[in-house]
């Protein structure tokens, strides 16, 4: 049986986005057998461990179905700690929803307990090309201590396409949600039916600025539209405290601002030198992370947007 807290306080203030929100570390229950596991936001250094992002659980009758798996192999085994806190249920899958650091490199700890990890084929293979260097960029960022054990592993169980994982897993229908390429070639969504929690991965951030290195932007256009149909009560974000749908319309607005004020530029003839300055979004500029990811998203876009323009 769920061992049941009293968190409605902390559940409410979550989704309100409110200053008291939960400690990094500590399950909160945000619906019904859904729980999130709060990262600190921010960007990854010695004092954070680098656990920056968010992390969930999914309870069900049969088992638990943990939703990404943290910065390192350290945090990947307070994780199961603290899903061991919870529920005495056993974790069948530790689904990681895409390829950020904060998000895959506790996957070790995961499969030491026999416990197997499952991504999407495209996100198996960009973590494979490129995270050996993220790994070293990591160690430098937050020291040796904090990712102790932690190093490249492959996961157990790819796919290409998303459906119910959840009904035959754990006896709660927990739906895999691809939209091919949109915030990164194999990012996903992680839809708890139930009780219409949604865990967003890549697609969402909440008072963060979304990093659009990876992403297709019509594709992520297109991804959210589909999520704002699928009647989404509580979205978990990849960062940032729980909140209501209405974030996937403040994350597409951020998206389609981006895109208008850089076209803008290019159409000015302005220069790539002096378009992370210039490309102020002032509604934004309070959003985590604004005066580094918001500058080179700015960048980036020019470069693609000039490009289109040039072969058009």
């Amino acid at each position: 049986m769920l061992r049941r807290r009293s968190l409605l306080t902390a559940g409410l203030a979550a989704l309100a986005g409110c200053a008291s929100t939960p400690p990094p570390g500590r399950a909160v229950e945000v619906a019904d057998g859904v729980f999130l596991v709060p990262g600190s936001g921010g960007v990854a250094d010695e004092r954070n461990l680098g656990r920056i992002g968010n992390a969930g659980f999914v309870v069900g009758p049969a088992g638990v179905i943990a939703v990404d798996t943290g910065t390192s192999f350290l945090h990947g085994q307070a994780l199961l700690a603290e899903i061991a806190r919870v529920t005495p249920q056993p974790v069948k899958v530790a689904l990681v929803t895409h390829t950020r650091p904060e998000f895959l490199f506790g996957g070790g700890a995961f499969q030491a307990r026999g416990i197997p990890v499952r991504m999407h084929d495209r996100t198996a293979r960009l973590m494979a090309s490129r995270c050996e260097t993220c790994l070293k960029q990591l160690r430098q960022q937050v020291g040796e201590g904090p990712l102790a054990g932690t190093a490249m592993y492959k996961p157990d169980q790819t796919y290409e396409s998303g459906g119910d994982l959840g009904s035959a897993l754990i006896g709660r229908p927990v739906r895999v949600l691809h939209f091919g390429h949109s915030s990164g070639p194999g990012d996903v969504a992680v839809l708890d039916e139930r009780s219409a929690t949604l865990f967003a991965g890549g697609l969402l951030d909440q008072r963060r600025i979304p990093d659009i290195q990876d992403s297709v932007l019509d594709g992520w256009k297109a991804a959210l539209a589909q999520l704002q149909g699928l009647g989404v009560r509580t979205v978990i974000p990849g960062h940032g405290p729980a909140a209501s749908s209405e974030l996937v319309g403040t994350v597409a607005r951020y998206l389609a601002a981006l895109e208008r004020r850089v076209r803008e530029m290019v159409a000015a003839g302005d220069s790539l030198l002096g378009v992370a300055d210039a490309a102020d979004l002032p509604e934004f500029e309070r959003w985590d992370q604004y005066d580094t990811i918001h500058r080179r998203n700015a960048s980036i876009a020019f470069v693609r947007f000039e490009r289109e323009m040039l072969f058009k």
